[in-house]
């Protein structure tokens, strides 16, 4: 089941513990701090710094909506509730996230990119969001050679032919390193007429994005939604997860394309 499910089938018991918590601030400031840690009463009121009456009568509260429980002297947070808390923290990273990338999402086309991929957005929490400027029009592309140059392994969807990718990727190839290109259907016997690499294989979509999973870096371009590739904004990473999302969603590209 993809995270995404999991959220809609269990909103609304979220929703009415999330407005719960959301009433009080000092349950939010109770139930934060026990995030973090068991704690005992002194320790609430001194990490809290609310009063010990004000915690009391919240913590009641709380224990009656099975959320805390306490065993000898402290309090903990029950299974329940730190998922739901997860849950919602989960969710506030993608909103956070959807809004930090609006500029690549908004106006472009996202229906190629996988099912999985789009539950797995939460995976590029750590993506950065590059943009070239009237200084360095070709930022991005400059980007996309040097992380190429410098791979052991390549994964990409190349859906258009820009000469200089293909001759890196043909100097890869040639050094027999680990290299799977796909390109679209229609353009193959173009793109075999102007390079000398035979290993590529083709897939449906046209106008589906860029894409590019090397050993420590992922790349990935979008396309407007006229048909243009946007050549000023890529999202990239070397972060483990942004990685993993990466080969996830070449795979799942690649399957979904046979």
């Amino acid at each position: 089941m993809f995270r995404n499910d999991e959220y809609i089938e269990n909103f609304d018991t979220i929703f009415e513990d999330v407005k719960f918590v959301a009433n009080s601030f000092v349950r939010l400031k109770i139930l934060a701090s026990l995030f973090k840690r068991p704690q005992n009463m002194r320790e609430m009121t001194e990490n809290t710094a609310l009063s010990y009456s004000s915690i009391s009568g919240n913590m009641h509260d709380l224990e009656l909506k099975n959320m805390v429980y306490r065993e000898q002297n402290k309090y903990f947070l029950t299974n329940s509730a730190r998922v739901k808390i997860e849950n919602v923290l989960e969710l506030n990273r993608i909103v956070f996230l959807l809004n930090e990338f609006f500029n690549i999402l908004d106006g472009h086309i996202v229906d190629s990119i996988p099912n999985e991929s789009v539950a797995e957005l939460y995976l590029l929490g750590k993506a950065n969001l590059m943009e070239s400027s009237g200084v360095d029009a070709y930022r991005t592309y400059n980007l996309i050679e040097n992380s190429l140059s410098q791979a052991e392994s390549v994964k990409c969807v190349m859906p258009f032919f820009y000469e200089p990718f293909f001759d890196i990727l043909s100097e890869l190839i040639s050094q027999e390193k680990d290299v799977e290109i796909l390109v679209p259907a229609n353009l193959l016997e173009r793109f075999k007429q102007r390079t000398n690499i035979e290993n590529m294989v083709p897939f449906r979509e046209y106008n589906s994005f860029l894409f590019i999973a090397t050993n420590d870096v992922m790349i990935l371009g979008l396309f407007f939604e006229n048909g243009k590739f946007d050549q000023n904004r890529l999202l990239t990473s070397k972060n483990e997860y942004c990685l993993e999302w990466a080969n996830n969603l070449f795979e799942e590209f690649k399957k979904e394309n046979k």
